[in-house]
């Protein structure tokens, strides 16, 4: 009774923030673009104190939207079908083959015994492998694979801590690597998409990103070594082999990254295959449940469909449309247009210091889906590059340090015990900072001569 005392008290108060928003937004805008922050305020609000269930806020949009007359149902809900939900399933489906045959394990151990067995040697390891498997795997799944293994490799309370942290970091600064590592990305690539821009190829956002997760490795890992013994830690050096299953997943997961390759245009020399990205991560996550593979079967009960993320994107999605429908992000880019007097390089770290220190206090899924449709508009009415500026803010959305609420592998640090909220802050703000000066540096000087 207790339980249902306090979800009422969730939700209520979800209820007042989004009365608090419509007395102060119906003040500046139209009643219906008053109406959209209200509802947003509502469901980031019930996302952020799990008043209902992920899923369930999710779908909110589909009900909510056409009462208050801000989209019509069909408007809404065509968004949870749009193709970058379908390029999330087949990377999951294939995230899943890996968890499943436990080849996570064996591409951890490979990474692991790449570095030394000293404190410094695993938090660099440790960080690395995180952010690897998190190119591939969803950084939520990645941080509690491998945070047993790093609460389990030494008695100290203070190594506990910077472990436990160089996994959280770790996952979150390697799932900016591929499209499909972490929710923002895939709100950015589905609304260039909406909006009739062309996506960045596979390859060429990991060639993008590439420098800047490996200089954000070499920091986070640097920080967190600080201070730390120079003692060995023992490990197991008994060497694994792979099993059929692992290698028929590893083998197919080769497949699709030399596909994926020779799929993605190399200008001049090579135009690419042509072949929707979106639809060949779907065919090989199938190709797990056909023969020869075998490796999923749909009634397995480790085959658990993340629909409560497929609901979220496309609730990221119906606000993102909502916002153009209403001509809210008009409305609020005019008020940012003022902005775009800076230099460039000025406006790309007012975009990355709003969107990364946001992201701190809210989902960075519904923060990203707000903010981009605003940026697209400013963009259109001054002429700065679209494709950039987007860029600049869905990376800084994944690249929160600072608090567990920021993102879903900070939750898990926190909840492991190793860690509490004022070692997370004094590393994660350093992070932070760390973080908005290279993403902007890069953005300046590599990504302009790219995009």
């Amino acid at each position: 009774m207790n339980e249902e005392k306090v979800q009422y008290k969730k939700i209520a108060l979800g209820g007042i923030i989004a009365l608090v928003v419509f007395a102060l937004s119906i003040l500046v805008f139209t009643s219906q673009q008053a109406a959209l922050l209200a509802l947003i305020a509502f469901m980031v609000t019930l996302w952020t104190n799990e008043g209902l269930h992920l899923g369930v806020v999710s779908l909110l949009p589909i009900v909510l939207f056409p009462a208050f007359g801000v989209l019509d149902t069909k408007a809404t809900a065509l968004n949870y079908s749009n193709p970058i939900i379908y390029l999330f399933l087949g990377g999951f489906l294939l995230a899943i083959a890996v968890e499943k045959t436990n080849l996570h394990k064996w591409i951890a151990d490979k990474i692991l015994s790449l570095f030394p067995n000293t404190p410094r040697g695993m938090i660099f390891s440790l960080a690395m492998t995180a952010g690897l498997l998190s190119a591939i795997l969803s950084n939520t799944t990645t941080s509690l694979l491998l945070m047993g293994i790093a609460l389990f490799i030494t008695d100290d309370i203070k190594l506990k801590m910077r472990f436990a942290l160089a996994i959280a970091y770790g996952a979150s600064v390697g799932g900016i690597i591929t499209p499909i590592g972490t929710p923002p990305n895939l709100i950015l690539m589905g609304i260039m998409s909406n909006k009739g821009m062309e996506t960045i190829p596979f390859f060429q956002w990991m060639w993008m990103v590439a420098p800047l997760a490996l200089m954000m490795f070499v920091i986070v890992s640097y920080l967190l070594s600080l201070g730390v013994p120079n003692v060995a830690i023992k490990r197991d050096s008994k060497k694994k082999s792979l099993d059929i299953s692992q290698k028929k997943v590893l083998y197919l997961l080769g497949s699709l990254v030399f596909l994926l390759f020779i799929n993605s245009p190399i200008e001049p020399f090579w135009g690419g295959l042509g072949i929707n990205e979106n639809g060949m991560l779907l065919f090989f996550g199938l190709l797990l449940f056909m023969p020869p593979l075998n490796i999923l079967e749909w009634m397995d009960d480790k085959v658990k469909i993340p629909f409560r993320i497929m609901f979220l994107f496309g609730a990221g999605f119906a606000i993102a449309k909502a916002f153009g429908a209403t001509g809210l992000a008009d409305e609020i880019a005019s008020y940012l247009v003022a902005l775009t007097e800076l230099p460039p390089i000025l406006l790309l770290f007012a975009i990355a210091m709003l969107v990364t220190f946001t992201t701190e206090i809210t989902s960075n899924t519904a923060l990203i889906s707000i903010m981009l449709p605003v940026i697209y508009a400013v963009a259109e009415q001054t002429g700065i590059d679209k494709t950039l500026f987007m860029m600049v803010a869905t990376i800084c959305a994944s690249y929160a340090f600072m608090l567990p609420i920021a993102t879903p592998p900070n939750a898990i640090a926190m909840s492991s015990g190793a860690v509490d909220v004022k070692s997370m802050i004094r590393y994660g703000v350093v992070l932070n900072f760390a973080g908005i000066f290279l993403i902007v540096m890069v953005a300046q000087f590599f990504w302009s001569n790219i995009l």
